[in-house]
C-alpha cells in the first residue's frame, strides 16, 4: 500500500499555517506573564494548551511531505 503524501503546494500551506500557530502559541504564552486578570490568564491557558494540540497534529500531517521523502 502506497503512503499518502502532501504535494508541493499542500506542503507549503501546512507550513505556513504550522508558522501562524506557533506564533500564536508563543504569544499567548508570553502574554500570560504579564497579564493580571485571572479569568483572561485562564483563557490564554486553555489556548495555549489548544494551540500545542493543533501543532502536533499538523506536524503529523507536515512529516508527510514530498520534501522529507
Amino acid at each position: 500500500m502506497k503512503k499518502e503524501t502532501l504535494a508541493l503546494h499542500e506542503t507549503l500551506e501546512a507550513h505556513e499555517i504550522l508558522n501562524f500557530k506557533t506564533v500564536c502559541l508563543l504569544r499567548s504564552k508570553l502574554m500570560q506573564g504579564i497579564c493580571f486578570d485571572n479569568e483572561l490568564k485562564r483563557l490564554m491557558e486553555k489556548d495555549v494548551q489548544q494551540s500545542i494540540m493543533d501543532v502536533n497534529e499538523l506536524l503529523n500531517f507536515y512529516k508527510n511531505t514530498q520534501l522529507l521523502q
